[in-house]
């Protein structure tokens, strides 16, 4: 199953004249730019977008590997925090940053007569993805669907191919921390880095810093992580009220894909700003 999926994304990206992969750095953005590689060699350019919603360690981490694999990369900056309706973070708000993102990668598409390519899964489409729709849209192609990849089948051929990131915990961007509604702001982001980092130099790797708004803060850790959290509570708390969190919570739940959404009310349909 897996060599016939992999030979169908072989032949999806041999098909096409060159490539312009997002490249997060995240596990399946690093499958497509490395297979894309392989395939059509200096005809496919990884491109890392670099914003304020990005973390530090991300950029770095995305560049190194790039650099090790010998793709062909670059970094360019998104101005999302430009749009009022990305910065108001409305449930909408992926979709806001999805067309920031193809604002800066089609003019590079179209320069090279190639598309641009996503490393979205057959996972992602039973989520809450307007991104997704916006790509869509804008006539990104996900190749990773196309070919039926799974996020357990990216993470195997990940580890075949020797990839740090096949073992690597799901991220997002830091705006994916502020409850809807929470402003998005440099300086909200930057508090929600300087949380993440403070939990992450105590020794866990799965985690969560929400920014509730209010000053409130939800600190969430692997399920089977949960258990050493609980006598570094006290270190947590009183670092995060050191950032400026008034109020601050460890979810005894643990860490959940999409737990901002929990109770809210996600359109069915289009929403605001969205082409129909």
């Amino acid at each position: 199953m897996m060599r016939t999926m992999f030979s169908k994304l072989r032949g999806i990206l041999g098909a096409l004249p060159g490539a312009v992969v997002a490249y997060s750095g995240g596990v399946d953005s690093a499958l497509l730019a490395e297979v894309a590689h392989q395939v059509l060699g200096a005809a496919s350019l990884a491109v890392t977008a670099d914003s304020p919603s990005l973390p530090r360690r991300e950029l770095e981490a995305a560049t190194a590997l790039a650099q090790r694999r010998g793709w062909a990369h670059l970094v360019v900056g998104t101005a999302e925090l430009d749009n009022p309706g990305y910065v108001a973070n409305p449930p909408d708000r992926c979709y806001h940053c999805k067309s920031a993102l193809f604002d800066r990668l089609q003019p590079l598409a179209d320069d090279r007569g190639a598309p641009v390519l996503l490393g979205t899964v057959t996972d992602d489409l039973a989520d809450w993805r307007p991104g997704h729709a916006a790509a869509t849209e804008r006539g990104g192609r996900h190749p990773l669907v196309e070919a039926g990849f799974s996020k357990i089948d990216v993470r195997r051929l990940s580890a075949e191919f020797g990839l740090p990131t096949a073992a690597k915990p799901a991220a997002a961007c830091l705006s994916s921390r502020l409850a809807y509604g929470v402003p998005v702001t440099t300086e909200a982001l930057a508090r929600v880095e300087r949380a993440e980092e403070l939990v992450a130099s105590l020794g866990f790797s799965v985690l969560r810093v929400r920014d509730l708004g209010g000053d409130a803060a939800r600190v969430e850790v692997g399920a089977d992580e949960l258990a050493r959290l609980a006598p570094l509570s006290r270190t947590v708390t009183e670092g995060l009220r050191g950032l400026g969190f008034a109020t601050v919570a460890i979810d005894e739940r643990g860490y959940r894909r999409g737990a901002l959404n929990e109770g809210v009310l996600i359109p069915a349909a289009a929403v605001t700003g969205r082409r129909r």
